[in-house]
């Protein structure tokens, strides 16, 4: 299994920050718009894998969320998309090596982040709400267990906007370390399944950690936000067995969602690629 020596991705990531400039605006939100998309799959398989398990499975229930998760990063990067806070690494170690400029480092962010929200809206309302698959029922054994894909995608969301904005700024930079050493290490993989297990150990190890990322929450946050919001939902979170079950009331808004989260997510999301993966393997191997 072929790989390429550290200053070899420096020199590809450079060069591939190049490229996504040339893009125009068009294939840069199409681009995102399919990326938000790929994400939300992984994201949507995790609340499928995990979101029925009994709260006593603790950390087994996140592992295998953030084993299934990384289908999203796979199919970004073998299938092609533009995804922001892979971008958040290959733009600026451009930039530093003056490959391009900042407007259009800018300009890729801007169009790229616009298409991934698009992507990750979409899915949340389309196909998993509209499908009424998170609306499902579910069973542990032998034992029925009403909406449970629901009540865990209504949590997620009111965890999220639930953190304080240095929480979510500080765990957006460990994400999105990882998330650019997994597109990092990616590049190095000579055959796909090499790209797989470079992609496949960082965002499993990101997502099993709990910490935030940006185009992820663009997918989970609004999924609780509708689904929090639907009458069936809500009626069944105000009956004897919803009270029993202790289902959560919806308490994210679109507000917290952009205030509490996706800001503070978003700055910490761009020094966790820009900072400690793009400038410091620039200034160890080009400067």
């Amino acid at each position: 299994m072929s790989f390429k020596m550290p200053k070899d991705i420096a020199d590809g990531m450079i060069n591939l920050g190049k490229t996504k400039v040339q893009f125009s605006i068009k294939k840069q939100l199409l681009l995102g718009f399919l990326a938000g998309n790929y994400i939300a799959f992984g994201g949507f398989l995790a609340i499928r894998a995990a979101g029925n398990l009994p709260e006593e499975f603790g950390s087994l229930q996140k592992l295998l969320f953030g084993a299934v998760f990384p289908l999203g990063l796979i199919l970004v990067i073998i299938a092609g998309a533009e995804l922001v806070t892979g971008n958040m690494m290959t733009q600026p170690i451009a930039y530093f090596d003056k490959k391009i400029n900042l407007r259009e480092l800018l300009k890729n962010w801007t169009f790229v982040y616009l298409g991934n929200f698009i992507g990750g809206l979409f899915f949340a309302y389309f196909l998993a709400y509209k499908t009424g698959i998170i609306m499902e029922a579910g069973k542990v054994g032998e034992v029925s267990k009403a909406f449970p894909w629901a009540i865990y995608a209504v949590k997620i969301a009111n965890a999220k906007v639930n953190l304080s904005w240095g929480e979510a700024f500080l765990r957006g930079i460990g994400c999105n370390w990882l998330v650019a050493l997994a597109v990092w290490m990616a590049y190095s993989a000579d055959d796909i399944i090499g790209k797989i297990f470079a992609i496949w150990w960082p965002i499993m190890g990101f997502v099993a950690m709990g910490f935030e990322h940006s185009v992820a929450n663009m997918f989970f946050i609004p999924l609780g936000i509708y689904v929090g919001q639907d009458p069936v939902y809500i009626d069944f979170v105000h009956s004897a067995k919803g009270v029993l079950l202790a289902a959560p009331t919806l308490k994210a808004t679109w507000y917290s969602f952009i205030v509490n989260n996706l800001i503070p997510v978003t700055l910490g999301n761009i020094i966790g690629a820009g900072f400690f993966v793009a400038l410091m393997y620039w200034y160890i191997y080009k400067k």
